[in-house]
């Protein structure tokens, strides 16, 4: 397995970040967005393999995806990521992943709006006024679990 520069460095200063990016997708070079504006497919597969991830019954937030990732600053462009799931090779649980506060903000990609919330409460997280009821409780975070 080839590492990068960056990931030596990395794995130096934060071995155990460094190891969860690894086992994530080993093989992957990450990158963000292009100059041109068009994504970028490793960073956005990364983005969907910590996702694949999430456990049944526990939710995580877009900053926490990117953190993980090393790309601290890009929750947006895991957002972004998350907006390309339908056309992803495997399936992903976009469903447990949601903002900082807990909030469905990304409901709205759901067919109708109301299933992401459904799917939640399927697996036993409660959801009221689309936010995530004891949020700290079912939060997962990548960086410390991977």
């Amino acid at each position: 397995m080839a590492t990068s520069k960056g990931k030596k460095i990395a794995a130096k200063k934060n071995p155990a970040k460094a190891s969860a990016v690894k086992r994530v997708a080993p093989k992957e070079k990450l990158t963000v967005l292009r100059p041109s504006g068009k994504k970028d497919d490793s960073f956005f597969e990364l983005v969907h393999d910590v996702a694949r991830q999430i456990p049944k019954g526990r939710v995580t937030s877009y900053g926490a995806i990117a953190a993980c990732l090393g790309t601290r600053m890009s929750a947006r462009m895991v957002g972004w990521a998350m907006n390309t799931v339908p056309s992803a090779k495997k399936p992903v649980p976009a469903h447990r992943v949601v903002n900082s506060a807990g909030l469905l903000t990304g409901k709205h990609h759901f067919k109708p709006p109301e299933e992401m919330q459904k799917l939640l409460e399927k697996e036993g997280v409660k959801v009221k006024n689309d936010k995530v009821m004891e949020f700290s409780k079912v939060f997962w975070d990548p960086a410390k679990e991977l």
